[in-house]
């Protein structure tokens, strides 16, 4: 769907995302800063190695399957990118809605840690 291959609306409703609490976020803003710098870090290096991901999928799948992620993170690579946008937040919540797992409004700045905003381009 990154691709442009569904709806134009499909682009948004799925991205990587860290979830967490408020109160590590406002207790641990240091650990909070880390994981960000961390998944900015590992799409970097994926991006610019691809095969760096069969190395990690060897541990969890078997051969066969390993060895095809390289492929997969070659031609979504340039689609990493740890940016959650007020745009995206919006096509989600609106997708969740439709099918009855949101009700009401989404606000962005409740959901998502604006403050490591200058963290998610590295």
């Amino acid at each position: 769907m990154r691709r442009g291959d569904g709806p134009p609306a499909a682009r948004h409703w799925t991205f990587p995302a860290l979830a967490t609490t408020e109160r590590l976020v406002r207790e641990h803003p240091e650990i909070a800063a880390g994981a960000v710098r961390a998944i900015v870090k590992t799409q970097r290096a994926l991006r610019a190695n691809p095969p760096l991901a069969v190395k990690a999928a060897q541990r969890l799948f078997p051969a066969e399957e390993a060895g095809l992620i390289a492929y997969e993170v070659a031609r979504d690579g340039p689609f990493y990118d740890a940016t959650i946008s007020e745009e995206m937040v919006t096509h989600i919540s609106r997708f969740a809605r439709e099918i009855g797992a949101l009700e009401g409004q989404v606000k962005y700045d409740e959901v998502v840690a604006t403050q490591f905003a200058a963290l998610w381009k590295g």
